[in-house]
């Protein structure tokens, strides 16, 4: 008896997480403000009832995704813009990054490039909020970077968020791209670094 509430808290983890993946697939062909609750709960194989015991709505439940899907960015985006190496190596290293994480998460990217500017507002908030700390922490990045002497806040802010839409576009262009030939994905890599050392030469001119 001393293991069941051990057992009932990993099966309600279970069960949150079967919901999470059974909307998750929905929203492969749909968008989030045209997803039922019983749809959701009847492929996750569950009681409608149940949805209530981990969410309040779908909204709250699109909230929840949103948190999965952008966790595990934040290593991989402060590590673009590391002071590491030289900007060649880093937009190389960028975009072979942002193209394995495609690669390894297409519906969770696929989500938030829909719901970035979706229907429903409580998961718009949420992305933006999300995509704001992404920013912080790049600029955090670029601070250390001695190329990054003499800028103001506001201008290292304003790159990070630049780099930060850069990689959601790049992102976007490498989903497109995922069931294409060969040579559609060496084309996106192509224009991805060449975008991304745009914003590079840029950086180095912005003080002149």
């Amino acid at each position: 008896m001393s293991h069941t509430p051990g057992v009932r808290q990993a099966q309600k983890r279970k069960t949150r997480q079967a919901l999470m993946d059974a909307a998750l697939r929905l929203l492969e062909e749909q968008s989030l403000s045209s997803l039922g609750l019983r749809e959701v709960t009847r492929a996750a194989g569950v009681a409608p009832t149940a949805f209530y015991r981990h969410f309040h709505s779908t909204a709250d439940l699109g909230v929840a995704l949103v948190e999965e899907a952008l966790s595990s960015l934040h290593p991989m985006i402060r590590s673009t813009v590391s002071q590491a190496d030289d900007s060649e190596q880093r937009i190389t290293r960028a975009v072979g990054l942002i193209a394995h994480h495609v690669e390894a998460y297409p519906a969770h990217v696929r989500f938030i490039a829909r719901e970035r500017h979706g229907g429903v507002q409580q998961v718009r908030e949420v992305v933006g909020e999300q995509l704001a700390r992404f920013a912080r922490e790049v600029r955090d990045e670029l601070v250390k970077d001695p190329q990054s002497a003499g800028w103001s806040e506001d201008d290292l802010l304003m790159l990070a968020h630049l780099y930060v839409d850069q990689m959601l576009i790049t992102g976007s262009l490498f989903l497109e791209a995922l069931d294409a030939p060969e040579e559609e994905r060496e084309r996106v890599t192509r224009v991805a670094t060449r975008q991304l050392r745009l914003i590079s030469i840029g950086r180095r001119h912005w003080l002149d």
